[in-house]
């Protein structure tokens, strides 16, 4: 005869009934903390949360999906890229979603495919996902695909990618134009008498709202508006647009649209003999973890991926579990302006050097 002991009666998986029991509340008060719902106190929440830690308690969101007609997953349209901003909003979405208890489906697009956004949405849309975060960071449309995407699902918008018609369309990860304009002005009051730029690739938005705020910044203080150098978001491409900005004195300032332009231009000028920031100063924007390790020191714009995704999700889960609700409002976009060593006032008063 067989005896069952403890430790065969444990492996069973365990049932929320099971967390009401350990918590002392009820089967109810499980679910609504599991599906974060409000009027839980932050105590039961606690004591529930902990009951499911201990018995190794996980949701079954299959039968979930079933009982609401949800699948519980959100489909991710991002660009295929190493680059650094769009990897780091891919992360920071990642671990927000596993924080809602929801699935992640990805899907790549890759660059010059006209028809790659409309079919990565419809890929997850075949999937049947609860709603879609489009982190689509390059203008396809001038090769001519169709504008429009229609979707049947809410949609979480990063940026500023093409329309979409859906029953929730929310936007985040917007304010490029006004971290650019605060880090142009940073520069301008230092005593530049202008500050030049070295831009991203124009097809991608990114680059469109942070020369948009560069010019702007700018033209608020009346000042000379010099030609744009453009880049392609590599240290190669900067190092190639600093050996420009070298040969030519009156450059004192130098806005670059991101990090990895700013190290290599600051190479080139070093190489030239153009000193950092003695000569030239010079501001980049994402703030890359090397940022703060190269020489100098690079004054950079800190882009908020985890609070972007954060918020962003929030409100993607809310507008899907509460369809006939309000949307919840978008908070403002922060502004973290990094100083290190690569910046300081012009010599000369800020005067240029004759040519």
């Amino acid at each position: 005869m067989t005896t069952e002991t403890g430790r065969g009666r444990s492996s069973a998986a365990p049932r929320s009934v099971d967390v009401a029991r350990l918590a002392g509340v009820s089967q109810k008060t499980v679910s609504r903390v599991f599906n974060d719902e409000p009027y839980v106190s932050e105590d039961v929440r606690r004591r529930v949360l902990h009951a499911a830690e201990q018995l190794g308690y996980r949701r079954n969101n299959a039968a979930r999906a079933l009982a609401s007609g949800r699948t519980r997953s959100i489909g991710v349209v991002t660009l295929g890229t190493a680059l650094y901003g769009p990897a780091s909003l891919l992360m920071g979405v990642e671990r927000v979603v596993r924080d809602t208890g929801y699935a992640l489906r990805v899907v790549n697009t890759v660059e010059g495919d006209p028809a790659g956004l409309s079919g990565a949405v419809d890929s997850l849309l075949d999937q049947g996902v609860d709603g879609i975060v489009v982190s689509e960071p390059i203008d396809e449309q001038g090769d001519g695909a169709d504008p429009s995407l229609r979707v049947d699902v809410p949609v979480l918008v990063v940026g500023a990618p093409p329309p979409v018609t859906a029953p929730v369309v929310l936007t985040a990860g917007g304010g490029a134009d006004l971290m650019a304009h605060t880090a142009t002005e940073h520069l301008l009051s230092l005593g530049h008498p202008t500050v030049h730029h070295l831009a991203g690739p124009p097809r991608w938005y990114a680059a469109r709202d942070r020369l948009a705020g560069w010019r702007s910044a700018l033209t608020a203080q009346g000042r000379t508006v010099p030609p744009v150098v453009e880049g392609d978001w590599s240290a190669a491409s900067g190092y190639a647009a600093g050996r420009t900005f070298a040969a030519d004195d009156t450059v004192t300032a130098v806005f670059s649209a991101n990090d990895d332009m700013a190290i290599g231009l600051i190479r080139a000028l070093a190489e030239a003999g153009r000193r950092v920031p003695e000569d030239v100063s010079v501001v980049g924007f994402d703030d890359i973890p090397v940022a703060a390790y190269v020489t100098p020191p690079l004054t950079t714009v800190r882009q908020p991926f985890d609070a972007v995704a954060q918020e962003g999700l929030k409100r993607l889960v809310h507008a899907i579990e509460n369809p006939t609700a309000d949307p919840l409002p978008a908070g403002g976009p922060p502004v973290d302006l990094i100083v290190r060593a690569s910046t300081a006032p012009p010599r000369n008063g800020g005067a240029p050097t004759a040519g």
